[in-house]
């Protein structure tokens, strides 16, 4: 099943239970693919959707920011709902320990040992290697352990 069909599947059930705050979410979500579809004039695959829900989520996190600094805590609550109701279609994200682990990793595999100046190629590495092994990784995450791993070289 697809995750434009699951999620029309969801909203179904959503509407059944009369649960508003998890129907809004659902119908946001199934627009924003959509909408992607549309741009890309094809069906999307599991991929191309999964960075759609990425994408959604970075923007949820910088809203919870905004929200805060504001003083608008109701707000950045309601955000942060949608964005544990959003991570429910994706993969589990990685943990910081994988993540260290991937970046030490992508820093042996390079030919000379890198530099700080070097960060740019590190971090395309180590992302490529998270999305090789299918794993969901914020790049904040990764670019500071990366920033970590170099200075401590």
């Amino acid at each position: 099943m697809s995750l434009i069909d699951q999620i029309q599947k969801d909203i179904v059930a959503a509407m059944k239970s009369r649960e508003e705050q998890r129907l809004s979410t659902l119908r946001m979500v199934k627009t924003a693919l959509k909408n992607k579809e549309i741009e890309k004039m094809s069906p999307l695959d599991d991929k191309e959707s999964q960075q759609v829900l990425a994408t959604l989520i970075k923007q949820r996190k910088d809203s919870i920011e905004q929200f805060t600094k504001g003083g608008r805590q109701e707000m950045a609550d309601k955000e942060a709902a949608e964005i544990k109701l959003i991570e429910t279609y994706l993969p589990k994200a990685a943990g910081e320990e994988e993540i260290v682990a991937g970046v030490r990793a992508a820093i042996a595999e390079m030919p000379t040992p890198p530099a700080m100046k070097d960060m740019g190629s590190v971090m395309k590495a180590a992302m490529a290697r998270f999305a090789a092994a299918g794993m969901r990784v914020d790049g904040k995450v990764v670019s500071d352990a990366v920033k970590k791993e170099l200075a401590g070289k």
